[in-house]
């Protein structure tokens, strides 16, 4: 019989201790940060002297913090449609073709996940500030699509090599055209697959800081760098009502990608 968690006996109990203390470090910052918006005091302190929303109204009512989130959104929607076209092109290609260096490019494509980010944040900036795209949407969106792609070739050609092409196949046999067929059966069973895509490039756009940093200029930020250039300048609570934020959007998009995900698959 296979050993279960019941039967390891005194060991689980040492499993238990070890996911909880792993849990509490990962988690307990977060936690920090949150409690901290709340506080009453005008310095980052923790424990909190008080408790108040001062922090979120001050927030919600200085424009610059405003248009840095907005600013933030725009991006992240224009990176998460781009990624996923982009994504789905690419990845048919790569599963379905069958050409020379097939392995090659994939692994090009996913380079940008391996490369550490600030090497790659310097070769945009410069490359960018050739040709005149630094410190503007455009570069933004094609600095931030760089680090996005690769999450979407990952998801969707996931998704594609676990779908039988012959029902496509079949598809086609019945009188649809090829391109019918991969709209109107091949896109609907990888809709996980494109669900997930969507969202980790949301996340990876609107996360971003050490691109966005070199991207950004004085007239445009993103939010995270309004945080880390508010964190250098004030130790205001107010940061810490941004990051809460951040961090909220993060858990809600990734708790809906799980409950799509488990939807879909019913």
């Amino acid at each position: 019989m296979l050993l279960n968690f019941d039967r390891l006996g005194w060991w689980k109990y040492i499993l238990l201790t070890i996911t909880l203390l792993t849990a509490a470090f990962l988690l307990l910052p977060i936690v920090f940060i949150a409690a901290l918006s709340f506080g009453s005091s005008q310095w980052l302190i923790f424990p909190p002297p008080g408790w108040t929303f001062q922090w979120y109204s001050e927030l919600f009512a200085d424009p610059r913090w405003l248009e840095s989130a907005w600013t933030s959104f725009k991006i992240a929607v224009i990176v998460t449609i781009l990624s996923v076209l982009l994504g789905l092109v690419t990845s048919f290609g790569l599963v379905r073709g069958s050409f020379l260096f097939r392995d090659a490019l994939k692994a090009l494509f996913l380079t940008p996940m391996i490369l550490p980010v600030v090497v790659l944040a310097v070769a945009l900036y410069a490359f960018f500030l050739r040709i005149g795209l630094g410190g503007t949407l455009a570069g933004f969106v094609i600095s931030h699509l760089v680090l996005a792609l690769p999450f979407s070739i990952l998801s969707i050609s996931s998704a594609l090599e676990g779908f039988d092409k012959s029902i496509e196949d079949a598809a086609v046999l019945c009188g649809a055209s090829p391109l019918e067929a991969k709209i109107r059966v091949t896109l609907p069973a990888i809709s996980h697959g494109l669900f997930s895509a969507a969202v980790f490039s949301f996340l990876t756009s609107w996360d971003e800081v050490v691109v966005a940093i070199f991207m950004s200029s004085p007239t445009l930020q993103t939010l995270p760098v309004k945080v880390w250039a508010t964190l250098r300048q004030d130790l205001t609570p107010v940061v810490a009502a941004a990051s809460t934020l951040l961090i909220l959007l993060t858990i809600l998009l990734m708790a809906l990608v799980a409950v799509v995900r488990k939807v879909l698959k019913q």
